[in-house]
């Protein structure tokens, strides 16, 4: 692999609410290489969310700093793709006006837009609903939208926010399915956030478990699994009691702060 695509390294981010201040991440580093599927994991409230909005560039750290490509990031930039959990498709536009969209807004000739976007759509399943809004779609169908319009951007890095959290099982792990197609064949970077553990195992090359906030890497872990990878098997089932143990210490860490704020008030 080659050097890191994301560099992050002495990160901290601080919410300001009226009288108080919450530390939401503390001396964050992570350092992601080109091409690795890394998830981050954690209780609500970790600032999972947080780290990856930082990196997008919605909301900078209070300090530290963060490096995509070799560029310190300032704000959105190309090389980074988002994909929310809440679609964020423009209803009023087709299947493949949604794809289409932040192509025409970098100025590409139309002509060379229009094949990109088929290829796209079929890729993804999407061909025969080109011409469907939104509101005519599931939600795994919606959501194959919005990647096909982050993949048609041909960004490095794909940023995921829980991105089938809103499915049922059966979608999710189709979805699950084609991504880890879309990753193997396109050497994408991805940072993908997620409360579950099975996805995490399912998914990943590296899981980083934040804790409870202040968020900060309670561990890092390399997941050596082959892929296509079984959740029924031995070795499935024993990380995914190691990483349980981990996020219900966080876990059972919030709860105690909230019986320690509740009596305070």
């Amino acid at each position: 692999m080659s050097a890191s695509p994301i560099s992050i390294k002495g990160v901290n981010k601080i919410f300001s609410t009226g009288e108080r201040e919450v530390v939401a991440l503390k001396d964050i580093d992570i350092e992601i290489p080109s091409g690795q599927f890394v998830c981050l994991l954690g209780p609500s409230g970790c600032g999972k969310s947080t780290l990856l909005n930082a990196v997008a560039g919605f909301a900078l750290p209070t300090s530290g700093s963060i490096v995509t490509g070799g560029a310190t990031v300032t704000g959105p930039g190309p090389d980074r793709g988002m994909v929310f959990q809440e679609y964020a498709l423009f209803p009023w536009m087709t299947v493949e006006q949604n794809v289409a969209f932040g192509l025409e807004i970098k100025g590409m000739d139309k002509a060379a837009i229009a094949p990109r976007v088929l290829a796209l759509l079929e890729t993804l399943g999407l061909k025969d609903f080109r011409s469907r809004f939104p509101k005519d779609l599931s939600g795994g169908m919606r959501q194959r939208v919005a990647i096909a319009r982050v993949l048609a951007l041909d960004s490095p890095i794909m940023l995921m926010d829980e991105p089938f959290g809103a499915l049922d099982a059966l979608t999710r792990r189709n979805l699950q399915d084609e991504l880890l197609r879309i990753w193997a064949d396109l050497k994408k970077t991805i940072l993908f956030v997620t409360h579950s553990i099975e996805e995490a195992i399912y998914l990943a090359d590296r899981i980083v478990v934040m804790t409870y906030r202040p968020g900060t890497v309670k561990r890092d872990i390399l997941i050596d699994l082959p892929r296509l990878r079984d959740p029924a098997s031995a070795e499935f089932n024993a990380l995914k009691r190691e990483l349980g143990q981990l996020v219900m210490e966080e876990q059972q860490r919030h709860h105690n702060d909230e019986i320690r704020m509740a009596a305070v008030d």
